[in-house]
This record gives C-alpha cells, sequence and structure tokens, in this order.
C-alpha cells in the first residue's frame, strides 16, 4: 500500500467524537458512562490505525462498532451487571454468596433515598449505640444475652482475640486450624491479634485431655473452629462444646466458638446432613460464638457475634471496633432478613432456603421449558439429573439431587462459556464432558427467559 493509499483508509477511520456519538453505542454510554466508551474508541481506533499501517483495509463503520462493543465487555466484565448463576453452587463466594430477600431489598430502597436513624435514639433525641435495634433483633431471633455486629466473621474473631487474649495464649485444635476463602488462614488472622497460638491434638484426633495439659498461667480462652468448609471422614474425633465449656468452667477461662455457616434452621429438613444451629451453640453455654451473615443466615456480608453480655461489652469498648464495625447499607440488610425469622417466613422469602426447599418436580418443569425453548433455536439441548452443591464455606461434600439443562453446542464447549461470560447480564454455568450445565436451582425464576436468550445470542 502506497502513501496515498494508505491516507486514503486511515481518512475513512471516523473520528472519537463521530464514534462516541453513534446511536448504535448509546446504549454502551448509557451502562458505561461516556468517559469508558471514549476509551475504549480510543483504544480500538488505535489499533486500527496499526493494522491499516501493515497494509489492512479499514473496515466498515459497523465493524468498529462492533469492536469498540467487544472492548468494552472484555474490559469491564459484567459492569454494573447482574450475574445469572447457573452453576448448581447455591452460596456461590466468588457471586456475593447469599442473594438477598425481596424484603432486604425493599428495605434498601425504601431508607436508602434520605436519612437513617443508624446511631440516634429517636426517642430520647440523643446519640444511641450504633443499629442497637438490629442487635436487639438478633437476641430475638436467636436467644442471645447480648449480641456484635461487625463487617465479617474474620473481623468477629480478630476483635474477640485482641480484646480478650492480645499476648496471651488461645488454645485451638489443630484439626481446626482452616483456611477459609480468598486463601485467609485461621491462624494468620490470630496472629495479626497478638494472641499467641497454642495447638493441641493432631489434625483427626483432638480430645479434651489435650486442650486441659495445654493450659498454664498465660491461657486467655479456648477456642472451638467449626471445620465449614471441609469434612474430615473415617478415624477421627473432635471434643464437643458441652466438653469445652466444663473444662472452660473449670478453669475460669472463655470459650469461643467460630462457628461460621450461621444456621438458624434445621438442615436435615432439606434432605442435607445436619449442620450445627446457632441455637445449639448458644445452648451448649459458651461464651461467644461467631457467625456469617451471607452464609446459611441468607443476608449480607457480616460478622455476628452472640453470647454472654459481659464478654460483648468488653468487645463493644475496644478502640479495634470502630474500624471493624457494621455499615448502614449491611445493617438496613441484615435487619429486614432476620424479620423473616421471626415473622416463620424464611423458608419462604430467602432465597438460600427457598433454593433448597424446591421440589425436583419444579426443577424438571423448569428446565424443561429451558432445553425446549433452545431446541425451537436449533440449539442441541437437553434436560438430565444432577446435583446442586450448597457451597460457600458451608455443608461440604452435601449436595442435592436436581435437573440441569445440557448444552452440546456447535462451538468449542470454552469458547461458548467465554461468550455467555460477556453476555449482558452474565450467565455462569459448569462444564462436564464437553457439555455446557446450567442448574435452574439457582438461577432466579424471574431469569429463566434471560438464560434463553444469552444462549441463543451467544450461539446465533
Amino acid at each position: 500500500m502506497n502513501k496515498t493509499e494508505l491516507n486514503r483508509e486511515l481518512r475513512q477511520l471516523p473520528s472519537v467524537e463521530k464514534l462516541v456519538a453513534d446511536p448504535l453505542l448509546a446504549a454502551d454510554t448509557a451502562r458505561y458512562s461516556i468517559v469508558l466508551v471514549t476509551r475504549s474508541a480510543q483504544e480500538v481506533l488505535a489499533a486500527l490505525r496499526a493494522r491499516i499501517g501493515e497494509g489492512a483495509a479499514c473496515p466498515p463503520l459497523s465493524e468498529v462498532i462492533a469492536r469498540v462493543k467487544e472492548q468494552l465487555a472484555r474490559r469491564w466484565p459484567g459492569f454494573l451487571s447482574p450475574v445469572i448463576n447457573g452453576t448448581g453452587v447455591i452460596l456461590h463466594t466468588n457471586l456475593g454468596r447469599a442473594p438477598l430477600s425481596a424484603q432486604a431489598v425493599a428495605a434498601l430502597e425504601r431508607v436508602l433515598g434520605g436519612y437513617y436513624s443508624l446511631e440516634l435514639d429517636l426517642g430520647s433525641g440523643e446519640r444511641g449505640r450504633r443499629v442497637a435495634q438490629l442487635e436487639e433483633l438478633l437476641c430475638l431471633v436467636t436467644g442471645a444475652e447480648s449480641a456484635l455486629v461487625v463487617n465479617n466473621t474474620a473481623a468477629a474473631v480478630l476483635l474477640i482475640l485482641t480484646a480478650l487474649a492480645r499476648g496471651r495464649e488461645v488454645v485451638v485444635s489443630r484439626g481446626e486450624l482452616v483456611q477459609i476463602g480468598g486463601g485467609f488462614r485461621v491462624p494468620e488472622v490470630m496472629a495479626e491479634s497478638d494472641a499467641i497460638l497454642r495447638e493441641v491434638g493432631t489434625t483427626n484426633q483432638t480430645f479434651v485431655e489435650d486442650y486441659e495439659r495445654a493450659l498454664g498461667g498465660d491461657t486467655a480462652l479456648l477456642l472451638k473452629v467449626h471445620p465449614s468448609n471441609f469434612a474430615i471422614r473415617g478415624f477421627s474425633h473432635t471434643t464437643t462444646l458441652a466438653e469445652l465449656k466444663a473444662l472452660g468452667i473449670k478453669h475460669h477461662l472463655p470459650v469461643v466458638y467460630d462457628l461460621g455457616s450461621g444456621a438458624l434452621l434445621a438442615t436435615e429438613a432439606f434432605g442435607l446432613e445436619h449442620e450445627p444451629t446457632i441455637q445449639e451453640a448458644l445452648a451448649s453455654w459458651v461464651d461467644l460464638v461467631c457467625v456469617s451473615g451471607d452464609k446459611l443466615l441468607g443476608g449480607p456480608q457480616a460478622g455476628i457475634i452472640l453470647g454472654s453480655r459481659s464478654y460483648v461489652d468488653r468487645l463493644r469498648g475496644h478502640p479495634l471496633l470502630r474500624a471493624v464495625r457494621i455499615g448502614k447499607l449491611t445493617a438496613l440488610a441484615l435487619q429486614a432478613t432476620l424479620l423473616a425469622y421471626l415473622n416463620r417466613s424464611a423458608e419462604k422469602d430467602i432465597p438460600v432456603w427457598r433454593m433448597m426447599a424446591y421440589q425436583l418436580s419444579e426443577l424438571d418443569a423448569r428446565a424443561t421449558a429451558i432445553a425446549t425453548q433452545l431446541e425451537k433455536a436449533d440449539i442441541k439441548a437437553a434436560v438430565i439429573d444432577g446435583r446442586s452443591m450448597v457451597g460457600g464455606g458451608s455443608l461440604p461434600d452435601q449436595s442435592l439431587p436436581t435437573r440441569l439443562v445440557s448444552i452440546s453446542p456447535a462451538i468449542p464447549v470454552d469458547e461458548l462459556a467465554a461468550r455467555l461470560r460477556r453476555a449482558n447480564p452474565p450467565l455462569l454455568g459448569r462444564i462436564e464432558a464437553g457439555q455446557l450445565l446450567i442448574d435452574p436451582r439457582t438461577v432466579l425464576a424471574s431469569q429463566d427467559s434471560l438464560v434463553v436468550a444469552a444462549i441463543r445470542a451467544a450461539l446465533a
């Protein structure tokens, strides 16, 4: 290509201003902002100028616009967009764990456009304790003597150990030194509190006598951690809460239980193995129990501390609390979630429990409807048996029978999965034996039509 031809091809490229103003990019501008669309347009045009300089012809305007859209989807996947969870993992850590109930969402919408009595006692008109009524609700729901809420369970453990055991020993079983999501390990969280870790027992066998032999003048508390994201089978033994509490009473030491999953309903009623509940932990008279708000409780991310008022008051008075305290959005959503338990409507209103309660016939009907619509679009789909996982560091090895939509695409299945991740909204499934599987258990019922539309568009 000579210089004249090169300049002619370059002049055919639209300016950034003209490209961004094109009506075909109006929806993208509304979603991503004019700044991000402009930046993507500049990057696409720069790449095209380089290609033209190497002898390529200028593509038509429609192709340039398509490249800008692809660039936006690649650089900002899922930007301000919900994600459709077709993986069958109910508490998907990478997708925000528990979806909020409609009541929690409504509470946020109702309050957040204005002001909120976060730290005001409306009765006296004086400044009050942050989210005091939320903590009263927690006591009503769980039967705890006192409650305190921070931003997550790791923060709850850090606050407890800093306030109660700084510079002193904390006795814990080797079999309970767990690693939670994102590579965070309980011993490392403990180290940040300046508490001294005293390991006892073995990975699979720890007896109350192991704890007692480790006690000394520097012992501050006994810690039990529920291994909610893994299971030890076979030749194993763990010390019970009742045994630990008896030991704590004997030696005047508090017992702290990091329960984690936060179940308030009996999981065996949903066809799963029994998961220790908050009520059971408190009934064992442990001094403090901490649980997550966004696992089996079904609410927002939070670290909930329940138990003895004397110990909770010590935590409440510690300076670290201000750094890890709960925010107003979390407080509103958690309060609405707790009301579902008070109203005995959790199984119906809280998505986590509703998903676990689905009948196989309901899932089969939804999967069949999705597969039928895909078949009408000449996409090979079938309905097969499968299993759903609870996930989210809860009920390891536990699954529920389900019915899956199995898609055999005409393109490589990895490519289909990649296209669906770039859809709006993104759709996530799982890949097995060269097929893409979509589990309707974790797809909100209102999203079934979106699943069909996303797959049809990806394979168009």
